[in-house]
């Protein structure tokens, strides 16, 4: 019986693409680097917002002028980090479900620690039992650190837990953790890769996740 899920944050439960290429850009101008498009963000994404602009400077930018656009990065997003963001169609009706179903939901996100707070309370209020972000000392996903936090803070037990998530970083983590993986192929990545990367399930639509728990009993 499945009474837990755990949820990626960024392509997943939110569209986020084009507010985090409108910080990229904004992050890049400040050192007078060139634009990168919305998919190129998006194949950038999923390890954190330092390795985001890492990859979105020029190779032959120093350590320093990396950081610089990274600052700038994080100084326009927290303005802006809700100017087009949004819920993907059928999340808020699944959380809904969810909790109805008494099943405990929650996050884990590479996005920082702050804004993953921020973004549950505005879009999501009352709809999750723990969220985690990246937080200092304590490895971003792949690494399953925050996954364990989530489940010895819930009292959730591995075998009742699923884990949902629309990329390779999210397939290994739930590797990683030893949690069933749900690949969705509304986010950032293809059926292609998660069937690739291991995904135990992958679904179409938010609430098939209801179907997978009705199979499991």
């Amino acid at each position: 019986m499945i009474d837990t899920v755990i949820f990626d944050m960024d392509g997943t439960l939110l569209d986020t693409l084009e507010d985090l290429t409108d910080a990229t850009n904004a992050g890049l101008a400040a050192k007078g680097y060139p634009a990168r498009s919305l998919e190129e963000v998006r194949s950038f994404v999923g390890n954190g917002v330092g390795v985001l602009m890492r990859k979105a400077v020029p190779k032959s930018a120093s350590e320093e002028d990396a950081a610089a656009c990274l600052d700038a990065f994080k100084a326009y997003y927290a303005e802006h980090w809700q100017d087009k963001t949004k819920p993907y169609d059928g999340i808020l009706s699944l959380l809904s479900a969810l909790k109805q179903r008494g099943v405990r939901a929650a996050v884990i996100s590479n996005k920082y620690d702050r804004a993953v707070t921020a973004l549950c309370e505005d879009y999501f209020p009352g709809c999750f039992d723990a969220a985690r972000g990246e937080r200092e000392g304590v490895p971003r996903k792949p690494a399953p650190d925050g996954i364990f936090s989530i489940l010895e803070e819930l009292g959730a037990q591995k075998e009742a837990t699923i884990y949902v998530g629309d990329s390779e970083v999210d397939m290994d983590t739930a590797k990683n953790a030893g949690l069933v993986s749900v690949g969705v192929t509304w986010g950032f990545r293809d059926r292609k890769l998660l069937k690739e990367r291991g995904a135990d399930h992958i679904i179409d639509r938010p609430e098939q996740i209801l179907d997978l728990i009705d199979q499991a009993g």
